[in-house]
């Protein structure tokens, strides 16, 4: 399923997921293009989780941060942008802009933390903004599990737009994460970053909330 708008309404502008769409498309574009020294760039400040506990390399807690600025390929950071851009707004008008940013931040770092503590022996560099991204799901279920999600849905030969509601969509999409998981063809993808992350997600929501904001639609009012 590929989401392609919601049906909710804003009432801020979402000017930090603008900016965090804009430094990752920036980023990813020196990656592309700076040939040997952009190459350098990427495992420089990509996750590496032995070097989080041995400290070796770039300041284990720097690459923490800078690894969600960085992506893998052209589809990789596409995919990623677009659910961004999808669900972070909304997320963003409910915690006001600089609330939004720390979340996005904090929920990004336990998902990096998660999958290098699972991986805690691994030399392979862990790159992308999908853990902090999941955060904002697990955000989103929580806040909005009334809204509905455009979605293009693949049926034999066919491509359908359908409206689903969020809730469905995003335990569907939590639930192929588990699945991708345990599925050796998946190795290379960071899956368990985005399990960490979307718990994270879900578990950390109700700190950021804006309690002074106005009431939105489809929100859930925390006691």
């Amino acid at each position: 399923m590929i989401p392609i708008k919601d049906d909710n309404y804003l009432e801020r502008v979402p000017y930090i997921t603008f900016i965090l769409i804009g430094l990752n498309v920036i980023i990813f574009l020196y990656q592309l293009f700076a040939g040997k020294e952009g190459a350098m760039f990427t495992y420089k400040f990509a996750l590496v989780p032995r070097n989080i506990f041995h400290s070796q390399g770039t300041p284990p807690f720097l690459t923490l941060i800078s690894s969600m600025f960085l992506h893998g390929g052209p589809a990789h950071l596409i995919g990623n942008m677009l659910f961004l851009g999808i669900f972070g707004d909304d997320i963003e008008d409910a915690l006001g802009h600089f609330r939004y940013l720390f979340f996005y931040i904090v929920c990004g770092v336990i998902a990096a933390l998660t999958h290098a503590l699972i991986h805690h022996a691994s030399g392979v560099p862990m790159l992308g903004a999908s853990g902090a991204i999941s955060g904002i799901l697990g955000a989103y279920l929580l806040l909005y599990p009334g809204a509905k999600i455009l979605t293009i849905v693949p049926i034999f030969f066919f491509l359908r737009f359908i409206w689903i509601k969020a809730s469905f969509f995003l335990i569907v999409w939590f639930i192929f994460q588990l699945i991708y998981t345990a599925s050796p063809q998946y190795q290379g993808i960071a899956f368990l970053a985005h399990i960490g992350g979307f718990l994270a997600g879900l578990g950390i929501i109700g700190l950021f909330k804006n309690y002074r904001g106005r009431k939105r639609k489809y929100e859930i009012l925390w006691p």
